[in-house]
C-alpha cells in the first residue's frame, strides 16, 4: 500500500517572526509619533529698561545682561525646543528706568543691550512705548541692524513684522506683538489701528497657515490686555509687558496661561509646555534667579563697559565712583565712606514701624551710616517733636556730615533742616504711628479701592475682622474723583448708599461689585426691592454728603492709595497684594487688640 503524503503546514522561522515583530513596531511608532508627548521650553523676559548689571539691591543683588546670557545658553543647551522672547521695554530712559541719566548715556546703554541681546539669541521682541524714547528714526534703524524680530502687529513700523512663526519639535509656534494707542504721541507719526482688530486678524491668519500655539506679546495695560484676548479666541499664551502685579508670575484664565516677567531682568521666566497632538497639555514655571552664583558670559563681557554711574560700582564698605562712564575703559574708583550719624525717633511700641526697606536704601547711599534710636516719650524725642512740628514716627535725623557726601546732593530736596540736625520728610521717609490722635482700641480702618484685582480676596480675607471701609476717592469743591474716573466714583456713591439702606448686605454686595467691577449690571449684587431706593440715593445729594462722611478720614490723613490700614486709629501701614485672615489677625495681634 502506498503511505499517504501529509502535507505539512508552513511554520514560519525566526527570521520572518523578528521581521514581522519589527514592522509592526515601525508602523505603530509611525501611526502614534504624532500624539506622543514633546516639551518645548518659552524664557521670557521684559521690562529690563537696558539694565545691563544687577541691581543695586542690599539683598539679592540679581540680574544683569552677561549672567542671563549665561543661564540662556544653559537652558538652551537642556532644551534645544527653546524660544527666548521680551515682553517689551528693553529701552533705557523713560520715567521707569531708575537708572536713567542723560540722553547720550542712555542711547548708548541701549546700544549695549541691543547687542548683548543679539548675541542671546532672541528669538522676537515686543515694541513697546520705551522703544520710542529716542524717537522713531533711531528705533527703525537699530531694528535694522539687528537680528532680533521686533514684533508688532497695529503698527506700520519699518523693520517691525506683526508676527513670527517658528517650528519647534514639529509644532507651529506663532509670536505676535500688539502696542497700544497711548503710545502714538511718542511714535514720530506712525499710524496706529486698533489692537483687537489687529490681534483678531493676526490670529485668524496665523490659524490659516497651520499654527498651532499662538503666544501674544501685549503691550497694553493688564486690564486692557485681558480684555482684548477674553474677546477672541484662539491665544493660548498672553505674555503682560505693563503688568499690574508681576509678583504674580503665572495665572490662569480657562486654558489661558497669563506670564508676567521680572522686573528689570533680576529673574528669567522659564515656561515649559506639555504638547500633544497641537495642544498644550501640561505646563510648569519657573523663576530663576539672575544671582552671583551664575558665571558671566565672556562674550557679553567683551563689549561691556564695566561702568555707566557710580552705581554699578559696589564694594562691601566702600564707596564706588565711575570713572569715563558708558567707555569701554571705564573703571571703578573705590574709597572709603566717612562716618554718618542717623538717629531714628520712634515709639516705644510700634507692630507696624517696619522701616528696613529704607535702613537698606540709606545704607547703599551712605556705606558710613551708624544707627542709634530715640524713643518717645522722653526727652530729647519729646524736644525734637515739638521743635520739627512731627505729627508720625518714625522720624529720621542725620548729622551735619551728611553735607559733605555726594549721595546727599540726591537726597537734599527730600530733607528739613533746623539747627545742627537734618530731618527726612515725612513724605519721603514714609511713617506708621500718628502722634496726637486718640487710641481705640479694636478699631481697623481699611482704604480700599474695588477696582484693585487682590481687592476681592483682600475683602474675604478681611471681612470677620469687620474694618470700617474708606474708598479712594478725593472730593474738591464739591466734584468727585478717582483713579477710573466717573465709573469708581458711581460705584461708591452706590456702595455708600448700599451701607445706608440694606447695612446687612453691605459685605456681600462689596464683593460681588469687586468681583465683577466691569459689569455694569450693579443690581444683580443687591435685593430689587432695595435697588430703587440705593440709586435714587446714590444720584441724589443724599449720596454725595454719604461719600464725604466716607472719604473724610482719608483727606486727614491723606491716603491716597491702598490697600492702607489703620488700627487703633494710631497705626497706620499698606500691603501688597491680598494677606490672608490669618496674617491680619497676626498684624491685629502684634498691635495690642486681637484677642
Amino acid at each position: 500500500m502506498n503511505k499517504k503524503h501529509r502535507i505539512k503546514p508552513h511554520r514560519p522561522g525566526l527570521k520572518f517572526k523578528l521581521g514581522c515583530f519589527f514592522f509592526f513596531i515601525y508602523i505603530f511608532s509611525f501611526i502614534t509619533g504624532s500624539s506622543q508627548a514633546q516639551e518645548v521650553a518659552v524664557v521670557l523676559s521684559g521690562e529690563t529698561h537696558a539694565m545691563l548689571y544687577p541691581c543695586s539691591c542690599p539683598k539679592e543683588a540679581d540680574g544683569g545682561i552677561a549672567r542671563r546670557a549665561s543661564l540662556i545658553k544653559e537652558l538652551r543647551k537642556k532644551n534645544p525646543h527653546t524660544l527666548v522672547l521680551d515682553a517689551g521695554s528693553f529701552f533705557a530712559g523713560g520715567l521707569k528706568d531708575e537708572y536713567t541719566q542723560n540722553t547720550q548715556l542712555d542711547r548708548q546703554r541701549t546700544l549695549v543691550n541691543l547687542k548683548a541681546m543679539g548675541l542671546m539669541g532672541y528669538d522676537a521682541v515686543c515694541v513697546g512705548d520705551d522703544e520710542f524714547n529716542f524717537g522713531r528714526e533711531f528705533l527703525e534703524e537699530n531694528i535694522g541692524k539687528t537680528n532680533i524680530a521686533f514684533l508688532c502687529a497695529n503698527i506700520a513700523l519699518k523693520g517691525a513684522l506683526p508676527y513670527i512663526v517658528k517650528e519647534m519639535a514639529g509644532i507651529k509656534i506663532g509670536i505676535i506683538g500688539v502696542i497700544g494707542l497711548n503710545s502714538q504721541p511718542k511714535a514720530g507719526g506712525i499710524k496706529f489701528s486698533d489692537p483687537e482688530a489687529a490681534v483678531r486678524k493676526t490670529v485668524k491668519e496665523l490659524k490659516g497657515k497651520g499654527v498651532g500655539i499662538i503666544v501674544l506679546l501685549s503691550q497694553l495695560s493688564e486690564s486692557d490686555s485681558l480684555r482684548l484676548v477674553n474677546g477672541l479666541e484662539g491665544i493660548d499664551i498672553l505674555v503682560l509687558g505693563q503688568a499690574a502685579n508681576a509678583e504674580e508670575p503665572l495665572t490662569k484664565t480657562g486654558s489661558l496661561l497669563v506670564l508676567r516677567p521680572s522686573w528689570q531682568g533680576r529673574h528669567l521666566t522659564r515656561l515649559s509646555l506639555t504638547i500633544e497632538a497641537g495642544r498644550i497639555t501640561g505646563h510648569n514655571l519657573e523663576q530663576l534667579r539672575l544671582s552671583e552664583e551664575i558665571a558671566e558670559d565672556p562674550d557679553i563681557l567683551s563689549l561691556l563697559p564695566r561702568c555707566f554711574s557710580d552705581s554699578n560700582c559696589r564694594k562691601k564698605d566702600l564707596i564706588g565712583s565711575c570713572d569715563r562712564p558708558g567707555a569701554l575703559d571705564s573703571s571703578c574708583v573705590f574709597t572709603k565712606p566717612a562716618k554718618i550719624n542717623l538717629s531714628i525717633l520712634r515709639p516705644i511700641t510700634c507692630k507696624a514701624c517696619d522701616n528696613q526697606p529704607l535702613l537698606n536704601f540709606l545704607k547703599a547711599q551712605f556705606p558710613g551710616l551708624v544707627i542709634s534710636y530715640l524713643h518717645y516719650p522722653g526727652s530729647p524725642a519729646e524736644e525734637l517733636v515739638r521743635d520739627f512740628g512731627i505729627k508720625a514716627l518714625p522720624a529720621y535725623f542725620f548729622d551735619q556730615g551728611i553735607e559733605n557726601e555726594k549721595a546727599f546732593e540726591a537726597l537734599k530736596n527730600n530733607i528739613d533742616k533746623k539747627g545742627g540736625r537734618y530731618m527726612l520728610k515725612p513724605e519721603f521717609s514714609g511713617f506708621a504711628y500718628f502722634l496726637g490722635r486718640e487710641k481705640i482700641e479694636g478699631k481697623t480702618d481699611l482704604f480700599i479701592s474695588l477696582y484693585d484685582a487682590d481687592t476681592p480676596e483682600l475683602l474675604g480675607a478681611i471681612r470677620e475682622l469687620n474694618p470700617s471701609l474708606h474708598f479712594l476717592a478725593i472730593e474738591q469743591s464739591g466734584a468727585f474723583d478717582a483713579t477710573k474716573g466717573n465709573l469708581e466714583v458711581e460705584e461708591y456713591l452706590r456702595a455708600v448708599c448700599v451701607n445706608k439702606y440694606s447695612a446687612d448686605n453691605f459685605w456681600d454686595y462689596i464683593i460681588c461689585r469687586a468681583k465683577n467691577i466691569n459689569s455694569s449690571w450693579w443690581p444683580d449684587c443687591i435685593s430689587g426691592s432695595v435697588a430703587g431706593k440705593i440709586k435714587t440715593c446714590a444720584q441724589g445729594e443724599e449720596g454725595k454728603r454719604l461719600l464725604e462722611e466716607n472719604i473724610a478720614l482719608n483727606k486727614e490723613l491723606g491716603v491716597m492709595l491702598g490697600p492702607t490700614y489703620l488700627i487703633d486709629n494710631q497705626e497706620i501701614f499698606s500691603s501688597r497684594g491680598a494677606p490672608t485672615t490669618e496674617a491680619l489677625k497676626k498684624i491685629m495681634r502684634d498691635a495690642g487688640h486681637e484677642n
